[in-house]
């Protein structure tokens, strides 16, 4: 195995799109329009999105509508946007982001120190999704 890049399922992917790059700091690596026929490296406001892949450093995060999501993978179509899980991204100078993004986004556990030595804070994205940001201890 080489990576893990999860696939969000999402109600709106242009505005989930600017929420993790107004945000979170990623940026947009590419998106597909409704029309399936071509990958755009930057979202046009006339066009639906389908789909986009974001990145901030080695971090990639796949955004898929809802109705498109389930579309192609069936077993999904009785479930919302969510997820009973947390994504967790190690990242460096956590405390200064932390004080980047609190404001900006729903923080549902503030910074703290681990037990085992991790600076961590835990936050909502825009479609209920929890993610965790942590930096080991120095």
């Amino acid at each position: 195995m080489n990576s893990l890049k999860p696939n969000l399922m999402v109600r709106d992917v242009k505005k989930t799109v600017e929420f993790y790059q107004k945000n979170l700091g990623f940026e947009l690596v590419m998106a597909v329009p409704e029309t399936q026929d071509s990958v755009l490296t930057t979202i046009p406001k006339d066009k639906k999105i389908v789909y986009a892949l974001v990145k901030n450093a080695a971090v990639e995060i796949m955004l898929q509508s809802e109705d498109s999501f389930k579309k192609d993978i069936p077993a999904l179509k009785e479930l919302e946007a969510g997820a009973s899980c947390t994504f967790y991204i190690e990242c460096e100078n956590v405390e200064n982001f932390y004080e980047d993004i609190k404001d900006k986004v729903e923080i549902v556990k503030e910074l703290f120190i681990t037990w085992y030595g991790v600076k961590e804070f835990y936050a909502r994205d825009n479609n209920g999704y929890i993610l965790c940001f942590a930096e080991a201890k120095k």
